[in-house]
């Protein structure tokens, strides 16, 4: 799915269900530079992630339900230490190759959108 974050675009594959969000990224040993993968979660939440079984270094933004960016954090390869949110508000977490937010401009405050809207509205049903 094609998203926007300011003027960036991403080309992001899709964790929706439970076994996708377990794998994620793991064993992967390449990403391309405007590639990630776009967690949603079931419900609104004090999100946590770690690095099983992932040798690349990731960053990754945590997003609340409207789309907006609350904070980004790095992940480091093999990190079996969850990196926990500050906000118990993270609806979706964006994982793309280590850096990138920063390599792009992309800062907390800002708002993913999607080729067909907004977040909530593809994800949560809502306006």
């Amino acid at each position: 799915m094609k998203l926007w974050l300011g003027a960036e675009e991403m080309e992001a594959e899709l964790a929706l269900t439970g076994v996708q969000q377990q794998t994620g990224m793991m064993f992967r040993t390449n990403l391309a530079e405007n590639a990630g993968m776009l967690f949603v979660l079931p419900v609104p939440e004090r999100a946590s992630f770690w690095m099983m079984n992932c040798p690349l270094p990731l960053s990754a933004a945590y997003i609340d339900p409207e789309g907006v960016i609350l904070e980004i954090h790095d992940l480091e390869p093999h990190n079996t230490n969850a990196v926990v949110a500050t906000s118990d508000r993270i609806h979706f977490v964006l994982e793309t190759s280590q850096g990138w937010f920063g390599r792009h401009n992309v800062t907390t405050g800002m708002v993913v959108r999607t080729e067909r809207g907004s977040l909530a509205h593809i994800f949560l049903r809502e306006p």
